[in-house]
């Protein structure tokens, strides 16, 4: 069974059984950056740490990174993307994933918001 947990940089992250993490980003992430024309994923098998650059992302107002939310290597990309960079803006929680890791250390994980405390954190965001 599957468990989401998200970022305060507003991602998601839907992490397997098996230690495979799928990241997007939200509804409100979306929302606030507008239609996305453009979008850089990182190659499978690639090792990225924490906090490292993973993709690349632009919309019609702005351009932004989503940044590794632990270490792990690559395993897939969303390939789909690449030409209909739109997808993210119309299934950002499903067919507009970005990529999926499998995390070296879970322990990495924790800390992050489950559902409820991430709807709480941006309410305070007004």
């Amino acid at each position: 069974m599957s468990k989401t947990i998200y970022t305060q940089e507003h991602e998601w992250l839907r992490i397997e059984d098996d230690g495979v993490v799928t990241v997007g980003i939200t509804d409100y992430a979306q929302d606030h950056l507008g239609d996305l024309v453009y979008v850089q994923l990182p190659e499978a098998g690639k090792e990225l740490a924490k906090g490292d650059e993973a993709a690349v992302i632009e919309s019609v107002k702005t351009a932004g990174e989503i940044l590794m939310p632990a270490t792990g290597v690559v395993a897939e990309f969303n390939q789909a993307l690449a030409d209909e960079p739109g997808k993210v803006n119309e299934d950002p929680m499903g067919e507009g994933w970005f990529f999926k890791f499998k995390v070296n250390q879970a322990s990495e994980l924790e800390g992050y918001l489950d559902e409820a405390g991430y709807k709480a954190y941006i309410e305070t965001l007004g």
